[in-house]
């Protein structure tokens, strides 16, 4: 197995990096990043597509670097070396070496990117790129990886000395891990024989093959046939070409069509005349098969970042359509709100306007009514309560007086009186005070009368018919309630509703039985009632008292 080949493996094992997430991170992947994980496993170019899906949906900068990563995987085992390394350097753009949570990744986009400066031969970037990844590492096995693949790169740049420094350095560290220990092992072996001819790799090698044999590690089996295949060559052909053939045979196995290559290639050298034929017609088929496919995974991964960029370009456009629209609608939005509030300001003036107003005329009306008030008193004082006086004081002094004279007087005082009360401003009083005039003289000692709702906006608007049928009513009420109710509290609330006015009566007296007549007097308030279209209702099953409710129609 040739060098490059085993580096890809040891990246796609070891350093896989973004597709091996450690558990110690929380990292959150997607649906389309597990599909393209799932494929990458089974080398299907599907694992390309789902990647690319993550770099064009995902807003997470550590899920797009990781998916860069693998499509860099994808495109290097297709021979895009030079994309690979496009996509890795786009991932390292959404990495920072500084976040503790993006150094794993950083360290598989380094590894990575040596393994395709190595299969470019760019053998100074490898190694820079490997040294990278060996310095973020803070693991000891992912660290000694790391050396290892810098090592091999030392040996492509025929730098024996250093490689052999560096694997030196590392076999210690990884000697309980028997798969990385055979490997650094058998890369040691054949670096100091590439050194020296004379060197004798053999034990070391066949030490590193029984230890692969033990652990069943057929990638590394296959690595070990190769390695003892290019050592036996000038010296025990025959023995060559029994581990190139056993390399043939697990490479076929193992489903590696390079590695199928590889060993095809030490068997047309090793093999009997008769065998060769056959090896590089096989050879040749299989190595245009594989040409063929890694120009069609390469063309197809170009396809799709084409659909890709196309899809992306068309979202980008739906979404400044869409952004106009909104936009449009913001705009829309803020003149309805501007509309409504300017609506609702200007209705809030007009309200407080007319409040404002309401209250001055009311302000004024009150005003006049005591001014009235005022005038009124003080006729009354001059003219009713100083000829009263008068007569009081000629009384108390004994001053004769006729009975003509006495009643002439009073006569006066009464004219008098009777042209102040027809006086303008004294020709309507509040009804409100009306009806607390009639109830307020039955508020006795141990007997509690109120009244709710007795206010003028419950009594604006009532005919005037009506109010006088409606004192009568009171009335009535009132002098039933005294004679025979023996009520401690009694309750009336007047309400309207709507245009009617209802009256609720209530008392705790002694009520009246279902059987007992009403007196003429409740007769004939309920006939005053029905004549102005209303209803009157005695609630007889009332324990605790008498409960009446009236509804009069305002027609």
């Amino acid at each position: 197995m040739n060098l490059t080949g085993l580096l890809v493996l040891l990246s796609i094992a070891i350093f896989a990096g973004c597709k091996e997430i450690p558990k110690a991170r929380s990292v959150v992947t997607t649906p389309d990043y597990d599909k393209g994980f799932s494929f990458l496993n089974r080398q299907d170019d599907s694992a390309y597509y789902y990647f690319n899906k993550v770099l064009i949906t995902s807003k997470d900068s550590l899920q797009i670097a990781m998916a860069l990563n693998n499509m860099a995987i994808c495109q290097s085992n297709a021979g895009d070396y030079f994309g690979s390394q496009e996509r890795l350097l786009a991932s390292l753009g959404y990495l920072h070496e500084d976040s503790p949570r993006h150094q794993w990744c950083l360290i598989a986009d380094y590894n990575e990117l040596g393994t395709d400066n190595l299969n470019l031969k760019n053998y100074d970037a490898a190694i820079s790129y490997y040294g990278r990844a060996a310095n973020l590492s803070t693991d000891t096995l992912r660290r000694a990886i790391a050396l290892n693949n810098k090592a091999l790169a030392y040996e492509k740049k025929v730098q024996y000395g250093a490689a052999i420094s560096i694997y030196n350095a590392i076999i210690t560290q990884i000697k309980t891990n028997k798969r990385q220990y055979a490997r650094v092992l058998t890369n040691l072996a054949m670096a100091r024989w590439r050194q020296d001819s004379t060197y004798p790799a053999a034990p070391t090698l066949l030490e590193a093959l029984r230890i692969r044999i033990a652990g069943k590690d057929d990638w590394g089996l296959n690595s070990s046939y190769s390695h003892l295949a290019d050592y036996y060559g000038p010296s025990q052909p025959d023995v060559a070409l029994g581990y190139a053939r056993q390399m043939y045979a697990m490479a076929d196995q193992l489903g590696s069509p390079d590695d199928e290559v590889e060993a095809l290639r030490k068997l047309i050298l090793l093999g009997p005349p008769v065998e060769v034929k056959g090896y590089f017609v096989r050879y040749q088929r299989l190595q245009d098969s594989l040409e063929t496919a890694r120009n069609s995974a390469r063309n197809q991964y170009a396809l799709i970042r084409y659909e890709a960029e196309k899809g992306k370009a068309e979202n980008l456009r739906l979404q400044r359509e869409n952004a106009e629209r909104r936009v449009e609608v913001v705009w829309q939005r803020a003149v309805i709100f501007c509309v409504t509030v300017i609506f609702v300001l200007v209705t809030w003036w007009i309200i407080r306007h007319y409040k404002t107003r309401r209250r001055r005329i009311e302000q004024a009306a009150q005003n006049a009514i005591r001014e009235n008030q005022l005038q009124t008193s003080r006729r009354v004082h001059d003219v009713v309560a100083n000829g009263i006086y008068g007569l009081m004081t000629a009384y108390e002094h004994g001053l004769p007086m006729e009975k003509e004279v006495v009643l002439d007087r009073l006569n006066r005082l009464y004219v008098g009186s009777r042209e102040i009360s027809y006086e303008p401003g004294n020709t309507v009083e509040s009804f409100q005070n009306k009806v607390s005039a009639i109830v307020s003289p039955y508020g006795q000692p141990g007997r509690k009368v109120i009244t709710i709702g007795n206010e003028d906006p419950v009594w604006e608007g009532i005919a005037p018919a009506i109010k006088a049928d409606l004192e009568l009513i009171l009335q009535e009420l009132m002098i039933n309630m005294d004679k025979h109710s023996k009520a401690r509290n009694v309750a009336l609330r007047f309400s309207r509703e709507g245009k009617a006015l209802s009256i609720q009566y209530i008392d705790d007296g002694v009520g009246f039985a279902d059987a007992q007549k009403l007196g003429n007097g409740l007769v004939s308030t309920g006939n005053r009632i029905s004549d102005l279209g209303g209803r009157i209702i005695f609630d007889r099953n009332n324990p605790a008292g008498l409960k009446i409710r009236i509804n009069i129609p305002n027609e």
